[in-house]
């Protein structure tokens, strides 16, 4: 069976916003995310990145069950007023939290969100992600860097004037204290599961 060639859609030049929202329905599994006046494009991740995801969200959604929250594998967040598109590996909230039209939250409205470090991300993961992420307003922050050596997954909590003001990192396969809103000992052995 022969697969007629798609025509791309035709060019949008407005913002990045209307350009990301051109876009979006175009390009199936691909991640879109505006970093640095840019959108950056790339594959959804890896097995061993998504297969990591799954855990924290696995080992995380008691905590938010038992909290009236939600926790979601991937969910596509925007920064308030700009509404500049985010796609975190996970994001904890609740269940009411503010929404721009009917896919995406808005990020002063939740709770935590997580990222994993994968090859094609890794300085946007390391260093971008943690001031886009205070400048929206999220509480806090999981990074779990299974490229690091030795691997390490870091909470950062306290957003104020665009930066977190606190970090601590551990190995991954020690144990993380999440501070408040979550105040939760995270057993990060979950994520070394194969």
């Amino acid at each position: 069976m022969e697969v007629a060639p798609q025509d791309p859609p035709p060019p949008c030049a407005e913002n990045l916003r209307a350009l990301y929202d051109h876009l979006v329905p175009h390009l199936g599994r691909w991640r879109v995310e505006a970093i640095d006046g840019r959108l950056v494009v790339s594959p959804v991740g890896s097995p061993e990145h998504q297969w990591i995801g799954g855990l924290l969200c696995e080992a995380l959604l008691p905590v938010a069950r038992e909290r009236g929250w939600r926790a979601w594998p991937g969910l596509d967040v925007c920064l308030p007023g700009s509404r500049l598109p985010y796609e975190p590996d996970f994001v904890m909230g609740p269940k009411d939290a503010p929404r721009w039209g009917d896919r995406e939250v808005f990020t002063d409205g939740l709770i935590m969100v997580g990222e994993v470090v994968s090859p094609g991300s890794v300085n946007i993961d390391r260093d971008d992600k943690p001031g886009i992420y205070a400048g929206g307003g999220v509480p806090l922050l999981l990074l779990v860097d299974p490229l690091a050596e030795p691997a390490t997954v870091t909470v950062f909590s306290e957003p104020k004037d665009g930066r977190y003001a606190r970090s601590t990192s551990v190995e991954m396969g020690e144990k993380l204290h999440i501070p408040e809103p979550v105040d939760f000992i995270f057993d990060t052995s979950v994520l070394l599961e194969e």
